[in-house]
């Protein structure tokens, strides 16, 4: 099966791999054809047959027969695009012998690194050597002072706040008082970030500063506040380009930034005019590396477009009027050449178009009023609401208004708790139907006042009521609930998806989907998503939107981690890997698979994913799924009850700082802020291992029948991780590891990694873990579930969006690049650099090296 028409434009990454000097064909195909038929446990192997079709070999198999060639002295290196595009061991040995052209001498300028002053990665000689304990213990002190300090400051404001507005001697006088402290305070939120940056950092310049060191908690405490800025709220707004103004950036006019990853060293980020920078897209302006942050610069022209889903590394650029498509990214040394299209990981030429829609009038006049009335709707409306709402539970509900009566403590009466539980229950069990009736009605409004196929000005009637619908119907909560069981193709049917006749599997989407419209989000029948899907709607320029239908056809799988654009040209019968690019031109790709970015031709399935065929029809089917829909049923009330008491010990704490409000004043609500979070980490650690107390996690091949992926889907909905972010970039993160069953070595940077199988994955001493980096022990294909274990040698790094596959062993010191998709069962050896999509080794030069 050759490779797809994507792969075949010219780029500065050779495809065939370099051949080793000196190296016979014939020597190199028989050493291939003994360790295929050792890995295959198979008495000969044919020189022309086919790994997947005529052997039976699967990716995870594969993966181990490239790691037994990369072993071999002598022998060329020998990645898993390399298996996929030359899949017999005759044509896979020519691949490897044949002489390669080196790339055009332009093409060689866009892999070399830009001058820079901050050194560049190299592999350590030896383990690593970060910062000693004491430093790590004075960071992590710090940090808990710094977020005490939060606390009090919260509980000050609120507690003065409240009791100056409950002075007031009418409705009237009271929504005045309300409408003046919430601007008050809106602006305190808004404005200490922006101090803090000045103050604390100045003008950020390219650097190098040791994890855990003083410069650290400097660049810890600024990263940390202005993501909690309400501004992030305005992202995909004019209001957001002047708050990235005010932190230093250099932003032009007319920019739209949809992405809500906010850069943290915003004086490096430079935007030109009218530049769009689309959802999902990942601009921090630093990285960590080896126990480093690393600052650099970005740089993007004018009229530049960057996609979803996309990785701009630092010390990158793109030129005027320049593109990168989405689920792409640019490594450190990449710059786009102005005028030109890019797309993959790492970015190479494409003649790919990716605006999809064409700019319209939007003038200065239509930004300001817009702004204006984001301003005055915070300050005169949303935060009065607030306040009001706050007056209203504290003097309306009678559990609470007892608390705050003179007197004998309601705490000492048993009937306050059973009160307030009934109160919680109605208020946290009733706003299910609630919304869910919010959330038809808001989408089918939408679908009626904004025509799809219509450009619409930003910023106007059309792009309030669409942006309403997308924020309202992409509850996470929601999906979370209804996600891995029956009940989540009816959801999805609620707010408006287009799901033709289901096919009912019981695990047709997984628990994360998202989209810009539901009423022009189309699966066609028999189509399973395992989690992760990112529906792409919408097209975006810098003035204008319209929104488009995307369908998937009929009998798809889709990996995890997948942004589908409404241009995809994939059809029925399609498998698309985890992170793969979805191609937007060229033919209809159907009864194929689709791997990498840019993506390539691979087998739809294998004979192991056939496994298990008889339990998908007839009356075993029948049976299954109505067991698991009974398992599920009580997992889904086990995620109700467990986020309601939450809810009722959260509403407890603050009842009791209320309650102590008289006598201690301020203190008792500082006390009971500060105390929300260890006890958030308490309460779902505590959940966790109860999910796993009988039930505990290991390597699994099963049927999606089987009642052991039942509670591993389970140990996914019910306990909550989203705490978790708070703690990134903190020693206390690892610490919670430990106590969530992850291996974690000593010294261990987490900037914000993510663990699906928390105990299922080991990291050893001195790893640097980045921002959107994901360790995912676990592959379902089709209805067969597959899960190992994955292991992170000691000094390694997983830079910015690197995603590790299950049962990988990855060694010491080794560099996985920005964006890279390390396969199933990869073995990567000491001291060495992987990258791409998927990722293959590459050289240890520069930031910009190529592929061995």
């Amino acid at each position: 099966m050759g490779p797809d028409p994507l792969d075949t434009a010219a780029a500065p990454v050779a495809v065939a791999p370099a051949p080793v000097d000196g190296v016979d064909r014939e020597a190199v195909e028989e050493v291939l054809a003994r360790l295929m038929t050792e890995v295959a446990e198979l008495e000969s192997v044919p020189p022309d047959g086919d790994f997947f079709h005529d052997l039976g070999a699967d990716s995870l198999l594969m993966a181990h027969f490239c790691a037994r060639v990369r072993k071999q002295p002598g022998m060329p290196p020998v990645s898993m695009k390399d298996v996929y595009q030359h899949p017999t061991i005759r044509s896979l040995s020519a691949a490897l012998t044949a002489p390669t052209t080196a790339p055009p001498r332009d093409e060689q300028e866009t892999e070399r690194e830009a001058p820079c002053d901050v050194p560049v990665h190299r592999a350590p000689a030896a383990g690593p050597s970060g910062p000693g304990r004491p430093h790590v213990v004075l960071c992590g002190l710090f940090q808990l002072l710094s977020f005490l300090g939060y606390a009090l400051l919260i509980a000050a404001i609120v507690t003065r706040g409240y009791a100056w507005i409950a002075a007031g001697h009418d409705p009237v006088d009271d929504y005045l008082r309300s409408l003046a402290f919430g601007a008050v305070v809106l602006a305190v939120l808004c404005t200490l970030p922006i101090a803090a940056k000045w103050l604390l950092i100045g003008h950020w310049k390219p650097a190098r500063i040791r994890v855990w060191s003083l410069g650290y908690m400097r660049f810890w405490l600024v990263k940390t506040l202005l993501r909690a800025n309400p501004m992030v709220l305005t992202v995909g707004t004019p209001l957001y380009s002047l708050y990235l103004r005010a932190l230093g950036a250099h932003v032009g006019r007319g920019v739209t930034v949809l992405s809500r990853s906010v850069p943290v060293c915003t004086d490096l980020l430079s935007i030109g005019d009218h530049t769009v920078v689309r959802k999902d897209a990942l601009i921090s302006c630093y990285r960590a590396r080896d126990a480093m942050i690393e600052t650099g610069p970005v740089t993007l022209g004018r009229d530049v477009v960057v996609s979803e889903a996309t990785v701009l590394d630092i010390r990158t650029a793109m030129g005027d009027r320049s593109q990168l498509g989405h689920a792409s990214s640019l490594h450190a040394g990449q710059s786009v050449p102005a005028g030109q299209h890019w797309h993959g990981s790492p970015a190479q030429p494409s003649d790919s178009d990716f605006r999809g829609v064409e700019p319209t009038r939007c003038g200065g006049v239509r930004r300001t009023l817009h702004g204006v009335g984001q301003i005055l709707f915070a300050t005169a409306i949303a935060a009065p609401l607030a306040v009001g709402g706050l007056d209203a539970i504290l003097s309306k509900t009678p559990q609470v208004a007892a608390v705050l009566e003179p007197g004998p403590a309601a705490l000492l009466d048993p009937g306050f708790y059973t009160g307030l539980l009934v109160v919680t229950a109605l208020a946290f069990f009733g706003s299910i139907p609630v919304v869910l009736l919010l959330l038809a009605g808001v989408s089918r409004l939408a679908g009626r006042l904004v025509v799809p196929g219509r450009v619409y000005p930003l910023y106007g009637f059309h792009h309030a009521v669409h942006r309403l619908s997308t924020v309202l119907t992409n509850r996470r909560s929601l999906n979370r609930l209804f996600g891995d069981s029956t009940a989540v193709v009816h959801y999805l049917r609620w707010i408006g998806y287009d799901l033709s006749r289901v096919e009912q599997t019981g695990s047709n989407f997984g628990t994360v989907v998202k989209h810009e419209s539901p009423l022009l989000s189309r699966v066609g029948r028999g189509t399973m998503v395992a989690d992760g899907l990112s529906l792409m709607n919408a097209d975006y320029s810098s003035t204008s939107f319209r929104l488009s239908p995307t369908r998937i056809g009929a009998h798809n799988f889709l990996g995890n981690a997948i942004a589908y654009p409404a241009r995809g040209r994939t059809g029925d019968n399609c498998l698309l890997a985890t992170k793969v690019m979805v191609p937007v031109d060229g033919p209809l790709r159907e009864n194929v698979g689709l791997l990498g970015s840019p993506s390539f031709e691979i087998p739809r399935s294998v004979l192991r994913d056939s496994s298990f065929d008889d339990v998908r029809s007839g009356p075993e089917l029948r049976r299954r799924l109505a067991a698991k829909n009974r398992h599920n049923a009580v997992t889904a009330a086990w995620y109700l009850i467990s986020a309601w008491f939450y809810l009722f010990l959260v509403t407890v704490l603050f009842a009791a700082a209320a309650d102590l409000y008289a006598s201690a004043g301020v203190w008792a609500f500082a006390l009971a802020n500060a105390v929300l979070l260890p006890f958030t980490i308490a309460y779902y650690v505590l959940v966790e291992r109860l999910v796993t107390l009988f039930a505990p996690l290991g390597p699994l091949f099963c049927s999606i029948y089987d009642v052991r992926f039942w509670r591993r889907e389970r140990y996914w909905k019910v306990p909550s991780e989203a705490y978790l972010r708070i703690l990134n970039g903190t020693p206390f993160k690892s610490a919670v590891w430990r106590l969530l069953g992850v291996r974690v070595g000593k010294g261990v940077f987490d900037d914000g990694c993510s663990l699906p199988e928390r105990s299922m994955v080991t990291i050893g001493d001195g790893c640097t873990l980045n921002a959107g980096s994901v360790i995912q022990c676990h592959s379902q294909e089709d209805g067969a579930f597959k899960s190992e274990p994955s292991e992170v040698g000691p000094g390694s790094t997983l830079s910015v969006g690197a995603f590790v596959h299950y049962g990988v062993e990855i060694g010491a010191r080794v560099l996985l690049e920005a964006d890279c998709f390390l396969m199933k069962g990869e073995t990567v050896p000491d001291d060495s650099r992987w990258a791409g999509n998927p990722a293959r080794p590459m050289d240890h030069g520069a930031d910009g090296g190529g592929f061995r």
